[in-house]
């Protein structure tokens, strides 16, 4: 605005001194100069310039009203309150605001002269007014664009749910704070909404945005939580009626409310939603949801709340079923790498219990998807559970953390003997043997000798197959572009040369 301005003022100011100096004419008054005679206005003859004044400033608001309506009227078509949020804009409001008041202004103004006086303060006044007003549309249509980019209004959504959620859950007076639920609520579903829009229409950068924008306000919520009151983790009248709390058995709601969880509990229930629709159309972004549901479980444990940690299992064990439903190999490989970071978090901040659980889950799934006849899934959890073992073992914590993993791993596969299935069997005994020759490699013999004794009974050809296959694996990359980046097999030197130790401490088979 003010380079806007600055040209215009120059030029203006360029060609209008060089008429008084040269060009003016007759009829110039000698004793001023040329600002002087600028501002002597003639009665009879401005008047038709002040009333086209206040006519100019009504057809520039015109411009900005129709041009902006329109702009507001096909966003809105595609997300929903955006008409309500660009009412609520104080710069908005502000300018136009602005044009009104410049309009009423000029037309008092035509009014105010008289044969024999100007009020050339007013003129002059009204005069800038108007030239501020025809400055300020192109800027001002910029920032209409600005403010209507969808990257922009997520950012607002989520800024101005944060902004209410926070003063809300704070507030001393519990009718303000039980109407402050509404509004949290109706933002979560509001980014769910230009999230599903987006995943109709391919667009996947807004659609991941808004992913995020959901995960940040819960992680800004965990950072004040604690200084809420108690009566702001009670389901209020406002949010009772919603259709995710009505839909819930009255008990689980109360346990909801005993566990202070009914927000994150929303939000991640709004992931559930958009990872339902994204399975077919945009697979990408249930990636994310994982990614995102893995934060929201860190920033709880980060604060020990220990309730949301649950809560983030209990969903990342939803997206994991909806993948294996949906016979989605893709996305459940995904969703377990982000779900091994999850249960490393656990181990990392000393939620042995959590991080045990999580280990549970995992040989559940790694069944399950088996017995759906996706094996690739399995060897997949059983690369996930060694590489868990490892990273136990390697936290040197007194305790028997890894020992406990170690035990559960080495009964995924307990199913699979038993029904002769020995076609499973490779992915999960190769997994095995890299976590011996882990153990061997580090000096914890003793786990090392516990997998021995579990691969007593197995076929040697098929143990002298995956020893072949593990030797032969020289770069820990895969072959091809994926988002692990590291190849299953792959072992350091150092613990590969542990394999012909492993193999001596196998027990003699039954056949021999």
């Amino acid at each position: 605005m003010a380079i806007l301005g600055g040209i215009a003022l120059l030029g203006f100011a360029a060609f209008y001194l060089f008429d008084d100096a040269f060009t003016g004419g007759p009829g110039a008054a000698p004793e001023s100069d040329g600002v002087g005679r600028y501002v002597r206005f003639d009665p009879g003859g401005i008047g038709d310039a002040l009333s086209g004044l206040a006519g100019m400033t009504a057809a520039v608001l015109g411009i900005v009203i129709t041009v902006v309506s329109l702009l507001v009227q096909l966003t809105s078509e595609r997300y929903t309150g955006v008409a309500a949020m660009f009412l609520r804009d104080r710069t908005n409001i502000m300018v136009m605001a602005y044009y009104v008041v410049v309009c009423v202004v000029g037309v008092a103004t035509s009014l105010t002269l008289h044969d024999h006086w100007v009020p050339r303060a007013t003129v002059l006044a009204m005069t800038g007014a108007t030239a501020f007003g025809l400055i300020m549309m192109l800027p001002y249509f910029a920032y209409v664009f600005r403010f209507l980019a969808p990257t922009n209004l997520v950012s607002r959504i989520e800024q101005q749910a944060i902004t209410d959620v926070v003063a809300s859950a704070t507030e001393e007076d519990e009718a303000a704070m039980i109407a402050g639920q509404a509004p949290a609520i109706t933002a979560l579903e509001e980014l769910t909404d230009i999230t599903s829009n987006s995943i109709s229409g391919k667009d996947k950068i807004i659609a991941s945005r808004c992913v995020d924008a959901i995960k940040d306000f819960v992680v800004s919520y965990l950072a004040v939580k604690a200084q809420a009151r108690s009566r702001w983790f009670e389901i209020g009248d406002g949010i009772r009626d919603n259709p995710d709390f009505v839909a819930m058995d009255p008990e689980s709601l109360r346990e909801l409310e005993a566990d202070r969880t009914w927000l994150e509990w929303k939000a991640l229930r709004q992931y559930l939603g958009i990872y339902a629709e994204a399975q077919a159309e945009m697979p990408d972004i249930n990636y994310l949801i994982a990614i995102d549901t893995r934060y929201v479980g860190e920033a709880a444990l980060e604060r020990n709340d220990r309730p949301v940690v649950e809560l983030a299992f209990r969903f990342m064990n939803s997206y994991l079923r909806a993948a294996l439903n949906a016979r989605a190999v893709r996305t459940a490989y995904n969703v377990m790498n982000q779900y091994r970071l999850l249960v490393e978090s656990m181990i990392r901040g000393k939620a042995d219990d959590a991080a045990l659980e999580g280990v549970r889950h995992m040989i559940y799934y790694g069944r399950t998807s088996y017995d759906m006849q996706l094996g690739f899934v399995t060897e997949t959890v059983a690369y996930d559970v060694s590489a868990l073992c490892e990273f136990a073992h390697a936290q040197n914590r007194a305790g028997d953390l890894d020992d406990k993993m170690l035990a559960m791993f080495l009964e995924l596969d307990q199913p699979l003997r038993l029904r002769r299935q020995e076609a499973g069997l490779q992915g999960i005994r190769k997994a095995q043997l890299k976590l011996a020759c882990y153990y061997l490699a580090n000096g914890a013999e003793d786990r090392a000798n516990k997998i021995a004794l579990d691969m007593a009974g197995e076929d040697r050809d098929r143990l002298a197959a995956i020893r072949e296959q593990l030797g032969r694996v020289e770069s820990k990359e895969f072959w091809e572009i994926i988002d692990r980046g590291r190849n299953f097999e792959y072992m350091p030197p150092h613990q590969k040369k542990q394999m012909d130790r492993f193999f001596e401490m196998l027990p003699p088979s039954p056949a021999s």
